[in-house]
């Protein structure tokens, strides 16, 4: 396993500061320190703002589960993250993502999507990764099916595991020991995945 480029925080070593919130974290519905929150734990007060936000955006969602997940690998497979990858390729499995659609972003093929909701999630996830935008060919299919509060929703889950992404990759800091790679995560630290038209899906 390779090492951090900065100390990570863990229950044996934080002060009555950090320990409050990290309290918070283990009793929440992550119930585990792994990832971003044991960089951003060196500062208690932004740990405690983006535990509570992430809370938000993974679990308290009107999106259903299956596609705040696919989002979200369409988010580490951008920007090429091992630690968010393998971690919510296990979500998206449980939440019931087909897991040939998750291969296929895996290794950056255009997933054989059987539900059109789920082609729209993943190109507006995509599009607006690739170019900061989103189209109203791509943008209004969501909004309708999900009403603004989704299309809002939806970006922020963008957003907000790209902050994600940027925070393990810039900080290499590792998955668990216990815990095997899926991406095997080449160098390069975006990764283009293909765009999917509506004729494509159909």
């Amino acid at each position: 396993m390779s090492e951090a480029r900065i100390p990570l925080l863990s229950a044996d070593n934080v002060n009555a500061e950090q320990r409050e919130v990290l309290d918070k974290i283990l009793n929440g519905p992550r119930g585990t320190l792994i990832g971003p929150l044991r960089a951003a734990l060196h500062n208690p007060t932004l740990a405690d703002r983006w535990q509570a936000l992430g809370q938000v955006v993974r679990y308290e969602t009107s999106l259903p589960t299956r596609l705040n997940e696919l989002a979200i690998l369409v988010v580490a497979r951008h920007w090429n993250s091992e630690l968010e990858w393998t971690i919510h390729a296990g979500e998206a499995r449980q939440a019931g993502l087909d897991a040939g659609v998750i291969e296929a972003i895996r290794v950056c093929d255009l997933p054989d999507f059987t539900a059109e909701e789920e082609r729209e999630v993943y190109e507006f996830s995509r599009e607006l990764l690739e170019t900061g935008r989103v189209s109203d060919a791509v943008f209004d299919p969501v909004r309708n099916r999900w009403d603004v509060l989704g299309v809002v929703e939806l970006t922020a889950v963008v957003g907000y595991y790209s902050m994600v992404a940027m925070t393990l990759n810039a900080h290499d800091i590792p998955l668990p020991a216990r815990i095997p790679p899926e991406l095997n995560s080449a160098p390069a630290s975006r990764t283009a995945l293909p765009p999917a038209t509506r004729a494509a899906a159909e």
